[in-house]
């Protein structure tokens, strides 16, 4: 029998320059950088991670930096918002913060939780929800340790089909337990990281591209990848094939109402190529890109990586 996924493992969204991104993510919000790799469809572009101290799962916001890429539209079906975990209490410490470095940040409610609405420096469109959470944030020198960012909190989803999505969130064991107006809100099993809200109105077709996020990854058993390939196969859902992707092996489900979701298992790791204190400190790449790293560096853009004081 299938396990639940116990809630989110990482979300990637399409960016612009990646230094822009990396000054953003790093500095602006706190996080580390726990990863600098490569895209594995296309090794000449960067894959950025980011995440807290130990690059645990339910922390890793991760983005591909398509600096010459037109922007995209958000729109359905898509993933409409991120939203990351931050302490009861520092919303106006987030509220000055942004301000500070010309972000314009909306407050708002929702399901009983405070929360600021901005966008990255690509237009992704990102939340800081205050909620209670387990997790240690990255001690950046930048950030105090009280308002630190706490891993993801979830997403929002904008699928043209909300039931046929809510079917397989249910699937993999997902739970609805709030509805308000248009927006569902399901709650996978763990202790953080656990948000999925659908979406349930009318809007304009999204457009991928710069500025939008690619899809959001659930946890799932190591030893359940592939039943999960062949349950959603023997309905007719369109999935991938398994993929190796170094840190974690993964499919891609395209679930009927649209949205990309991608499950992925917990082992090996972020830490198989690289000490817990060392992450993010150099370009990894995967092993069977290795022979060719000396024309991937040179292709890739020069990023300066912040002032790392964790």
């Amino acid at each position: 029998m299938l396990t639940d996924t116990p809630g989110i493992h990482h979300v990637t969204s399409m960016v612009g320059d990646p230094q822009a991104n990396l000054d953003f993510y790093a500095d602006v919000l706190g996080l580390r950088l726990v990863k600098r790799t490569v895209n594995h469809e296309d090794v000449l572009r960067y894959h950025l991670y980011y995440g807290n101290a130990t690059g645990d799962l339910g922390t890793i916001y991760t983005c591909f930096p398509y600096p010459n890429e037109p922007p995209g539209r958000r729109g359905r079906p898509g993933i409409d918002a991120a939203a990351f975990a931050v302490p009861p209490g520092s919303l106006d410490f987030w509220a000055d913060r942004l301000a500070t470095h010309g972000v314009d940040a909306e407050r708002r409610e929702r399901f009983g939780e405070s929360l600021l609405r901005f966008e990255d420096p690509a237009g992704t469109r990102l939340e800081l929800v205050a909620v209670d959470a387990p997790v240690d944030s990255w001690q950046a020198a930048s950030v105090p340790a009280e308002h630190g960012i706490r891993g993801l909190h979830g997403v929002t989803t904008h699928p043209v089909d909300p039931y046929q999505t809510a079917s397989v969130l249910e699937t993999l064991g997902l739970e609805q337990v709030a509805e308000s107006d248009d927006r569902i809100r399901y709650r996978a099993s763990g202790d953080y990281a656990t948000v999925v809200d659908l979406l349930d109105r009318e809007g304009t077709f999204g457009r991928e591209g710069v500025g939008t996020i690619h899809h959001v990854a659930l946890r799932v058993a190591d030893d359940e990848l592939r039943e999960w390939h062949d349950l959603f196969r023997d309905r007719d859902v369109r999935v991938s094939r398994i993929h190796d992707r170094h840190y974690y092996r993964a499919i891609y489900v395209r679930e009927p109402g649209g949205i990309l979701i991608e499950l992925a298992t917990e082992s090996p790791g972020l830490t198989v190529d690289e000490d817990a204190a060392d992450l993010g400190g150099s370009l990894v790449l995967p092993p069977w890109a290795e022979e060719d790293r000396s024309m991937i560096e040179e292709q890739l853009p020069p990023i300066e990586v912040p002032h790392r004081d964790g």
